[in-house]
């Protein structure tokens, strides 16, 4: 069985689409919504949508989120995905990426992933192509979208909570430390861009970059917070 965990907070916008897109799927599955304490519709609406809930007391980082969603989760191979990501056929998407797992050597699974092609603009495509081709001479990810084995999760002891930013690439160089990880150019995933557009693209960058380098120099982020954009 397969858990798909998404970390939630004030996503009534976009909560729905995400988690009904499992709705159909044919592979034993479970949507778990970890909710970081939304004031809006975003619990409401997930549960009405088939969404497991898994409410935390207060705010804290999506990484938080992710493991308290993932103590609750029953499947073998864990799914994160973010509240705006959408699968393009969820079920050949899925029956595809979790072949690779037959092979007990494959601890992980990661894909390229772009801005929504109705809200994508030229710098998006350009940047994104950039940015997935670091993604796969790295065989990594970001918190977008992490697929990993249940018992390699477990072991790594999931996402550092502590890192509010940049516990996406600490993970999934722990994990490439750990076993194989595929990184999949055949599959793709979409996302909102939302957070891209409100900061753009040379602002956004320079926080990742920094933080880089920070948590590689540093061990920590140097980012305390991020603003949710929504």
């Amino acid at each position: 069985m397969i858990s798909v965990v998404i970390p939630t907070l004030q996503e009534e916008n976009y909560i729905e689409d995400t988690v009904r897109q499992f709705t159909r799927l044919s592979i034993p599955h479970e949507v778990i919504v970890s909710d970081g304490g939304s004031a809006d519709r975003t619990v409401e609406i997930a549960r009405a949508a088939g969404a497991q809930i898994v409410l935390s007391a207060e705010r804290k980082t999506p990484s938080h989120q992710r493991n308290a969603g993932a103590k609750q989760a029953k499947g073998e191979v864990l799914l994160f995905i973010d509240s705006s990501v959408v699968l393009p056929d969820t079920e050949s998407f899925l029956t595809a990426a979790l072949k690779h797992f037959e092979d007990p050597a494959v601890l992980g699974y990661a894909v390229p992933q772009w801005i929504d092609p109705k809200k994508a603009t030229f710098s998006d495509r350009v940047v994104c192509t950039i940015v997935n081709w670091t993604l796969a001479l790295s065989k990594g990810g970001s918190g977008k979208f992490v697929m990993v084995r249940r018992s390699a999760f477990e072991a790594l002891m999931g996402f550092r909570e502590d890192l509010v930013t940049r516990e996406d690439g600490d993970f999934y160089i722990r994990l490439n430390r750990m076993g194989e990880v595929v990184f999949d150019k055949s599959q793709f995933i979409y996302y909102s861009g939302r957070r891209e557009h409100a900061y753009g693209w040379p602002k956004l960058l320079s926080i990742w970059m920094i933080n880089v380098i920070w948590v590689t120099l540093f061990n920590k982020a140097l980012t305390k917070e991020w603003t949710p954009v929504r």
